[in-house]
């Protein structure tokens, strides 16, 4: 099984430059790989393969970051268009942009080049990076990538994937749980009970809107703008963090106490809350690391879900 863990770096002004320097690598191989792909296959019909080493004659300053980041380029790109080929109706790979405020790469651990010790990382071509290490990292948990992560604040981020074997045992599934979404609130379950957001994530909420309300109303290019532009930014960042450690928290509650969890989403053509969608995922992967039943359908009553789970 896969875990990963995000942790706050703090790189020195150097090692940021060289970070920053990492992102537009890793954006201008994927641009240049994606325009090229489309060019060649506008001309032929046909699919180009390219890879990372191929320009890195034409553009020697490539050499001066991680590989393997770039490697990890090639392979989003690959996963984008195979996500298309799926799916003939979605949108083709897009291209990336220079003024998106958030920025991402990844690197893989190969012979040991990232280690952690000590209040410290060691990233491939940056060096050792302080790190604030917020839990404990089994020892026998395998260090298998990191992706490092810009946020709109400017603050950076490791987020530290792990591998590890498990044994989950089968849970018989005795205490059963339906939950269904809700217009008001986060759900009703089939306690009668009901769940909504506390109170001060829904304040939040309605700053955030209302600071965007205002940065619309700005004149584009302004210094004005520019600094509402960043406070909303840090309004949209702390909204998504207390909505997540809230979420992570309940599903936790619910992943205790019961042994099936019954979900019903709403139907097809209805718009919902993302949170949803975030709460749904929190709470399958935590049954599933304790051998419990996860049951999602959008199709059928909460009675008929709750009977058939019993039943099994």
């Amino acid at each position: 099984m896969n875990k990963a863990y995000r942790f706050r770096i703090f790189p020195n002004s150097e090692q940021k430059a060289k970070i920053e320097n990492t992102f537009n690598c890793v954006r201008f191989i994927f641009n240049k790989m994606l325009s090229d792909r489309l060019a060649y296959y506008n001309q032929t019909g046909k699919r180009l393969r390219n890879t990372p080493a191929q320009y890195k004659k034409e553009f020697p300053w490539l050499k001066e970051v991680d590989s393997l980041a770039l490697a990890n380029a090639q392979m989003h790109l690959m996963a984008a268009y195979e996500r298309f080929f799926k799916n003939p109706a979605g949108n083709l790979p897009k291209f990336k942009t220079k003024r998106r405020s958030k920025k991402t790469y990844t690197t893989n651990c190969v012979n040991g080049n990232i280690i952690i010790r000590c209040g410290e990382i060691r990233l491939p071509k940056i060096g050792f990076v302080r790190i604030k290490l917020h839990r404990v990292i089994p020892k026998d948990f395998r260090l298998k990538a990191v992706t490092v992560i810009r946020d709109a604040r400017g603050l950076y981020y490791a987020s530290v994937l792990f591998e590890y074997e498990q044994t989950v045992p089968e849970t018989v599934p005795e205490r059963v749980i339906g939950l269904e979404y809700s217009d008001t609130g986060l759900y009703t379950d089939s306690n009668g009970g009901q769940m909504d957001y506390p109170p001060y994530i829904r304040q939040t909420l309605e700053t955030l809107q209302r600071e965007k309300r205002k940065l619309l109303h700005m004149k584009k290019g302004s210094r004005n703008r520019k600094k509402q532009r960043i406070k909303t930014m840090k309004l949209r960042e702390k909204f998504c963090n207390q909505r997540t450690d809230f979420l992570h928290k309940h599903s936790r509650q619910i992943a205790n106490a019961y042994d099936c969890v019954c979900m019903k989403d709403p139907a097809e053509g209805i718009s919902y809350d993302f949170g949803w969608a975030i709460f749904r995922f929190f709470l399958k992967y935590k049954l599933s690391e304790e051998g419990k039943r996860f049951i999602r359908t959008d199709n059928v009553m909460l009675s008929e879900m709750l009977y058939s789970s019993q039943a099994v």
